[in-house]
């Protein structure tokens, strides 16, 4: 409350994720996807000094990343919209801001992966700047003990994203 006994309002905010923070974290991720990163890839993630940021309104956490940082790029291993915030414009946030961060560490790229079946994604990161470049065969689990392909994609930041520098997995 501000002095007049009034709420603050909350804003949306960025912030490092932390061990703290799994319990919420893993909510959405087994909420989102049908096979889930484990509390233990997160905490592996942390532990390795990996970027790892969370969006917020508030207390209440609506998505994440998680990214490797390497010799002139960052690895985008896991973005993560809340079911119940999908199609909002997080998504877009947490790329604008990966991209920020990618720019102040002078990486030159970003990567990723994403399921060769995953449309929508693959949409936004389209849209977004990111071209395909390659496929990986049976890189990601699929029901019934199957593999899925994996599109490799990559986001060249001198070419900005379609929020510029300054915009927001399932994606938004």
């Amino acid at each position: 409350m501000n002095a007049l006994g009034r709420r603050a309002p909350s804003v949306i905010a960025h912030r490092p994720m932390t061990v703290s923070d799994l319990d919420q974290v893993m909510a959405i991720e087994t909420a989102a996807y049908p096979f889930p990163w484990s509390r233990g890839h997160f905490t592996d993630s942390l532990a390795a000094g990996y970027l790892a940021e969370l969006r917020v309104f508030g207390r209440e956490l609506l998505g994440y990343s998680v990214a490797m940082a390497g010799v002139e790029e960052l690895h985008l291993l896991n973005i993560t919209v809340a079911p119940a915030h999908q199609g909002q414009g997080h998504a877009r946030a947490l790329l604008a801001r990966l991209g920020e961060v990618g720019r102040a560490q002078n990486a030159a790229q970003i990567w990723l992966e994403v399921r060769e079946s995953n449309a929508r994604a693959r949409r936004l990161y389209e849209q977004w700047g990111f071209e395909a470049v390659g496929l990986r065969k049976g890189y990601y689990p699929a029901p019934h003990g199957e593999r899925e392909h994996a599109v490799v994609m990559r986001w060249a930041l001198d070419g900005g994203g379609i929020a510029g520098s300054g915009a927001g997995h399932d994606v938004d």
